[in-house]
């Protein structure tokens, strides 16, 4: 008989334990008739499959999307709390090409609780409701590296809505008080809802297919702004609005954000807009749109007064979804396109001007920084379901952009005789070339054992990092060494 390692026995007890786990949670929740966000299923008095796509949430139906634009009022108030959970197993590929692994790899190979979210959602009125959620954040570190959980609002979208129908007209308008670009968006190619599975921050989790590229905005979220929008004939759909930064009254937004990390904005003019047409014919419906922002930015931990500290994004992005839901199949085509052209603050330039460690092969010094950057991001993902059990899905993520020394964080020093070193080069992270290049694949597979909760399977394999194959961070590190593979149990109720 063949003896096994003791590395590997580890390995076995550890995904044995992570079996048992999740046996557990299917035991606890086999009673349970609540769906994805059980405050809703309740309030509708519908399961999963009714708002999510083959149950598949967060993505959404045409019921589900109804329910959203009419401000989640659809039903009878009842209890407005639910909870959610997800348990992570991360494993990359290759983590020999590193200084210090446990620090580059945090918890590599092992399964972990991520993160948790408490949910406080549903009608408050005929015409008001709320989505808001607060998660928990199990592995965020402090200013010395040491894990410290933290909790911030994550999505916030209080909205006003209103419906008139009749023999000539459908029409719903409403109003939404939101914390992030496109929250506010019914379909699952908006930037805030295309990323759906949430992943740990650790760094062993940051090449999952979470942290791969996805369009979005650079304001992110975080941040205070006001939308109206309307849906005409079930057919055309309209957003405007504009956003500043969560302070003052609406400081809430921003909880949990440290001081640091924090987006501020200028004033309030940072403008959001989004169109789409939709068209529904038997169990068939699809969706073409486009939506852009421009948002006004002060760097991170900078004075606000001076406008030296400020720089301006532009992004603007096309997407669309095809769905078949018909019992017992969900299929679901989505793409994404967004351009963003950041315009960096003088200061930021400034000081990033003359001051690289790093030189040319002839020692010559690197070009001057580029006071403006484009970047262009794909994304296409294909996803079957069915009988609401079983599924999977292929995702394709491609960006592609400026190459700009700013953005260099490895290269040869002339303090180390002209090489690549450790004393100013980063590894496994390090960008030898400027160039924000990636691209790759996600393979998913996944089960749903009850209607609130999900147990997948993901492979992220990359073919370019960091704008190369080969050597991206002058280590010797390669695009593949990223690949990962990568293991949740996602629960509500």
């Amino acid at each position: 008989m063949a003896v096994i390692s003791k590395v590997a026995q580890l390995e076995i007890s550890r995904l044995l334990g992570y079996a048992i786990v999740l046996m557990i949670m299917v035991v606890l929740a086999a009673p349970q008739e609540a769906g994805a966000l059980p405050a809703f299923a309740r309030q509708t008095g519908q399961n999963c499959v009714a708002c999510h796509a083959g149950g598949q949430f967060p993505e959404l139906t045409p019921y589900g999307r109804m329910f959203k634009l009419t401000g989640y009022t659809i039903g009878a108030r009842t209890m407005p709390l639910a909870v959610m959970g997800v348990l992570n197993y991360a494993k990359v590929a290759d983590t020999s090409k590193s200084d210090n692994p446990a620090a580059d790899f945090q918890k590599n190979g092992r399964p972990v609780f991520s993160s948790g979210s408490l949910f406080m959602a549903g009608k408050i009125t005929d015409n008001l409701g709320l989505f808001s959620q607060i998660t928990y954040d199990n592995f965020a570190t402090n200013s010395d590296g040491n894990f410290a959980g933290t909790s911030q609002l994550d999505n916030f979208d209080l909205r006003y809505a209103d419906r008139f129908v009749d023999a000539s007209r459908d029409l719903i308008v409403g109003v939404s008080l939101n914390d992030n670009p496109s929250v506010s968006d019914p379909w699952n190619t908006a930037a805030a809802w295309m990323q759906y599975v949430p992943a740990a921050s650790l760094t062993s989790h940051q090449f999952t297919d979470a942290n791969t590229p996805f369009p979005g905005f650079p304001a992110g979220s975080n941040i205070a702004g006001v939308t109206t929008y309307l849906f005409w004939k079930k057919t055309f759909y309209a957003e405007l609005g504009t956003y500043k930064t969560a302070n003052q009254a609406l400081s809430f937004m921003s909880a949990g954000v440290d001081k640091e990390n924090k987006t501020r904005l200028s004033g309030s003019n940072n403008p959001y807009w989004r169109l789409a047409l939709t068209h529904e014919w038997g169990p068939n419906n699809i969706m073409i749109g486009t939506s852009s922002m421009v948002a006004h930015i002060y760097d991170g931990g900078t004075d606000t007064s001076d406008p030296g500290n400020l720089g301006s994004y532009k992004t603007t992005g096309v997407d669309a979804q095809y769905q078949y839901i018909l019992d017992p199949d969900t299929v679901t085509a989505q793409f994404a396109y967004s351009r963003t052209v950041s315009n960096y603050s003088q200061n930021a330039l400034n000081a990033a001007t003359g001051t690289s460690p790093f030189v040319l092969a002839d020692g010559s010094p690197l070009a001057t920084p580029n006071p403006s950057d484009t970047t262009n991001v794909f994304r296409a993902k294909l996803s079957y379901i069915y009988r609401a059990k079983f599924g999977g899905s292929l995702a394709y993520f491609n960006q592609t952009g400026t190459t700009n020394t700013l953005n260099q964080t490895s290269g040869l020093d002339p303090s180390c005789g002209g090489t690549v070193c450790s004393d100013s080069s980063t590894r496994v992270t390090g960008n030898l070339s400027g160039n924000p290049g990636q691209r790759g694949l996600t393979y998913e597979a996944f089960w749903l054992p009850v209607q609130n909760m999900r147990v997948g399977l993901q492979y992220t394999a990359y073919s370019i990092y960091n704008g190369a194959t080969n050597n991206y961070d002058g280590f010797g590190r390669n695009a593949r060494d990223n690949n990962t593979l990568f293991a949740y149990v996602w629960f509500a109720y």
